[in-house]
């Protein structure tokens, strides 16, 4: 495992467990402290340690920046949603040709799900209320974010053009920017610990959902971003949903190097698949994974034999 992310990156060490492949030492690359995937590469590496894989996780600005890291063979693991590694292996959209085609799968996470938040006392009640306001905009260092504004955009028959944009890096940049009153609302995903963040810093949020949920601004959304689908949370299930609301939601996954070794890849495979109750424990909203839909529908991505060898082994098909 390359100790060094890019040069750039803190690498931190979590407890280790477990006897087998107590000598495999393996990286996973996250995003930034307070997002989603960060906890999620944390609660990753916390049933890999327990499982006797020595786990490190290497936090990184944005999958933007570690997927090429893992392409090359500079980490072992990586956590995104499945969508950027699509793109990311054909060099579709923001990869600008540049493909990736190294990278594969190793299981299914739970799905990602995500909201617009703005003050709970705002006013703003609807998607559609964004309309003519400061919207965080940009995401320079983040490129999934903009199709997947685009998508919520979409599900009011909006676009990017009714807001006032507000350019920031990240969707941390994003909500510091809304927490300091420069912006209405973020986008953010629920359950990361920036939404608890911002929503004790103003007293309360509201998560807006779609603006439609039939099937026609399902079809809009998937425009912009082909995995999404419609995902409804009940009132209190996360800071900000005030009521029962339709989400747009997408899948997550760990993904590997090619060349990384099967037995390595069947063991990260085998400790999510055993470690859900780890995972929940360390990040509860990943008590929504379920093993049994590990080996979910990939488009041009293929997973890693090491996976499917698992996968066999336990019998899902």
């Amino acid at each position: 495992m390359n100790k060094v992310l890019f040069g750039a990156f803190v690498a931190t060490t979590l407890g280790l467990g477990g006897a087998a492949h107590a000598q495999q030492a393996v990286g996973i690359a996250t995003s930034n402290p307070g997002s989603l995937f960060h906890n999620i590469g944390t609660s990753v590496a916390n049933a890999a340690n327990a499982s006797g894989l020595n786990a490190t996780i290497q936090p990184a600005t944005s999958p933007n920046q570690f997927i090429p890291f893992v392409n090359t063979g500079g980490i072992e693991f990586g956590v995104a949603n499945l969508q950027e590694v699509e793109y990311a292996i054909t060099g579709a959209e923001w990869w600008n040709g540049v493909e990736n085609p190294n990278l594969r799968i190793v299981g299914h996470l739970q799905p990602l799900v995500e909201a617009i938040f703005v003050r709970a006392d705002s006013g703003i009640m609807s998607v559609a209320d964004l309309a003519g306001l400061p919207m965080t905009d940009g995401y320079t260092a983040q490129n999934t974010i903009l199709p997947q504004l685009s998508a919520f955009y979409a599900t009011a028959g909006m676009t990017r053009d009714d807001i006032v944009p507000v350019n920031v890096a990240s969707v941390v940049a994003g909500a510091d920017a809304f927490m300091a009153g420069d912006t209405v609302g973020f986008i953010f995903a629920h359950g990361a610990g920036k939404v608890r963040e911002a929503d004790a810093a103003v007293g309360g949020l509201r998560a807006l959902g779609v603006g439609d949920d039939s099937d026609e601004a399902l079809a809009s959304a998937q425009a912009h971003w082909p995995t999404a689908f419609f995902m409804s949370l009940p009132e209190g299930a996360m800071p900000g949903v005030l009521e029962e609301t339709t989400y747009i939601a997408f899948p997550q996954v760990v993904f590997t190097h090619a060349d990384v070794p099967d037995d390595v890849v069947a063991a990260m495979a085998r400790a999510m698949y055993e470690g859900g109750t780890i995972m929940g424990e360390t990040f509860p909203p990943m008590r929504a994974f379920r093993p049994e839909n590990m080996r979910g529908a990939l488009g041009v991505t293929q997973y890693h034999p090491g996976a499917l060898a698992f996968f066999e082994e336990v019998g899902l098909e």
